[in-house]
């Protein structure tokens, strides 16, 4: 392996993999270490029986960031979304479904069967939504400002964000201030009538997050949602697997100079004099570097790999308090043959995305269970086909399921995961069985993944998806911790690019574009070529 470095990033998940490319293409010398035999992180494609390939951990693509696509030539480099439609199929109680489509006039026409209220409502509703994440969307590729000294460009843009608002109406500038501390509840209940609707439009909002839809600041989840087609990407599956989408940036990283290390574990980061100056794997051998970039979540970058010396007592308390606790668990399941959709004709395509999430009141009823320390008696569930758009990921007539189940807190009050990861998993098959008759029959086999495997699989602490909780004390200015959301850390040289700093998780790209922004001012070496200063942005 050749070097010296200027950057060594540890992790080689998908925004770390996002920073080498950025860096490569800058000129510098890059070297990236994954512990895992593949970089990608939870984005990964394995076969779960002999011909399903499931997306083991991460199942769609939605907040991608165009520009990263563009920048990085993903395209080129295989990545091809395949369009989620409808978006989401959502099924009732009594067995009702609700169809949220790609375009307004589909789901407006939709929603008359069930309320012409709600038809009514929906398409300014949405054009809320979409406005508020139009206006904000700039933001999430720019570093938080610095609270305590913010610069005129950090004033101006937040200035042209609030007047960009503004000019949408005193009605809506009013709504956008009052969203981020209303619970999806209020929000919802004041917009339409229908439970199904306000239950499949709550979850959006709350997938990932240990809160429930009466919560307070929940409503401002559902920026996160919107975000995803606001930026032009919307909710994708990926042709071929997550894993082509970490295969494709691992090809744009390495294609730009960029060496991707893996089967390798990081021990610690060395500093010497307050300064950051390389790794020390696990085997003894040492490498060093100008700069140290972690795409490891906050509490593992900095209470396992940094030696607590270095960093004052307060810093270590704010990161020990961040809240990293997962409350969602995986089920990845080979179908010998689709199960029977309640309301499914014969002859229309199945649909790739349910929904079992009846009303705000069963997601609240979930959400106590785990409230309380344990797992939803009755959880919550989004379910996902990838092969009904893609016949690839399984052999002819057969298919892939995976299922996300919320709510799994990571710390149970009874038992252990290791113990009751089948009765978790039997749960959520009761569930299946229920709104999806005959569906046990049809199942080849199953892989469970609970908060704690995620965990031990992914190194993400707590088993959190997003690398820490997507509320409101630690998003923007406070991700990860108040005074340090600009990438750099109370050590020089070191910087974050994962989903736990800003704009935090989800297949975004994002944390890596910011963070190389970050790196390249600092080291002032930005190359006076066109393709590393196109590579920057700059």
């Amino acid at each position: 392996m050749s070097g010296p470095w200027d950057v060594v990033i540890v992790g080689g998940g998908h925004n770390g993999l996002v920073c080498a490319a950025y860096l490569a293409r800058a000129g510098q010398r890059v070297l990236v270490i994954e512990q895992r035999p593949v970089a990608g992180g939870p984005l990964l494609t394995q076969e779960i029986a002999p011909g399903f390939l499931s997306s083991t951990g991460a199942d769609v693509i939605g907040p991608l960031r165009p520009e990263v696509v563009r920048d990085l030539e993903l395209t080129r480099h295989g990545l091809e979304l395949l369009p989620i439609d409808p978006t989401v199929v959502a099924i009732g109680d009594d067995s009702t479904t609700l169809r949220l489509w790609r375009t307004v006039e589909q789901t407006q026409e939709e929603l008359r069967r069930h309320s012409a209220r709600d038809a009514a409502a929906y398409p300014t509703f949405h054009e809320f939504l979409m406005g508020l994440a139009e206006a904000l969307d700039p933001i999430l590729l720019r570093a938080p400002p610095d609270v305590q000294s913010p610069t005129w460009a950090d004033q101006i843009a937040l200035l042209r964000r609030a007047l960009r608002l503004r000019r949408r109406g005193m009605d809506a500038f009013r709504s956008a201030l009052r969203l981020p501390v209303q619970s999806l509840h209020r929000l919802l209940d004041e917009w339409f009538e229908t439970d199904l609707l306000k239950a499949t439009l709550a979850f959006d909002a709350l997938i990932g997050t240990c809160r429930g839809p009466w919560s307070p600041g929940t409503a401002f989840g559902l920026l996160r949602h919107y975000a995803g087609v606001a930026n032009g990407q919307g909710w994708a599956f990926v042709k071929g697997g997550m894993g082509s989408f970490a295969r494709a940036v691992m090809a744009a990283a390495g294609g730009a100079g960029a060496t991707i290390r893996t089967g390798t574990r990081v021990r610690r980061i060395m500093t010497e004099d307050g300064r950051a100056t390389g790794v020390e794997l696990t085997d003894g051998e040492r490498i060093h570097s100008k700069v140290v970039v972690s795409n490891a979540d906050p509490k593992r970058t900095f209470l396992d790999l940094v030696d607590p010396a270095e960093l004052d007592a307060d810093f270590l308390s704010q990161v020990r308090a961040y809240n990293t606790n997962g409350c969602v668990a995986k089920v990845n399941i080979a179908l010998e043959e689709l199960p029977r959709f309640p309301g499914w004709e014969d002859g229309r395509p199945p649909p790739s995305h349910v929904r079992i999430a009846p009303s705000m009141e069963f997601i609240e009823r979930a959400y106590d269970d785990a409230k309380y320390g344990g797992f939803s008696q009755a959880p919550v569930l989004d379910v996902f086909l990838p092969s009904v758009v893609d016949p690839s990921v399984a052999p002819r007539g057969k298919h892939v399921m995976s299922v996300l189940a919320q709510y799994a807190p990571y710390h149970l009050r009874e038992g252990t995961w290791n113990a009751r990861r089948e009765d978790l998993a039997g749960r959520v098959m009761d569930r299946l069985e229920e709104r999806l008759p005959g569906i046990r029959a049809r199942i080849r086999t199953t892989e469970v993944l609970t908060p704690l495997d995620i965990e031990r699989t992914f190194g993400m602490t707590g088993g959190h998806i997003y690398h820490g909780e997507m509320t409101l004390d630690q998003l923007f200015v406070m991700r990860p911790v108040p005074g340090w959301a600009r990438y750099r850390t109370p050590i020089d040289a070191l910087y974050l690019c994962g989903s736990g700093a800003h704009p935090g998780g989800g297949i975004t790209g994002a944390p890596g574009y910011n963070a190389a922004r970050a790196i390249m001012s600092d080291l002032k070496r930005i190359p006076r070529g066109a393709v590393a200063a196109h590579a920057m942005g700059l």
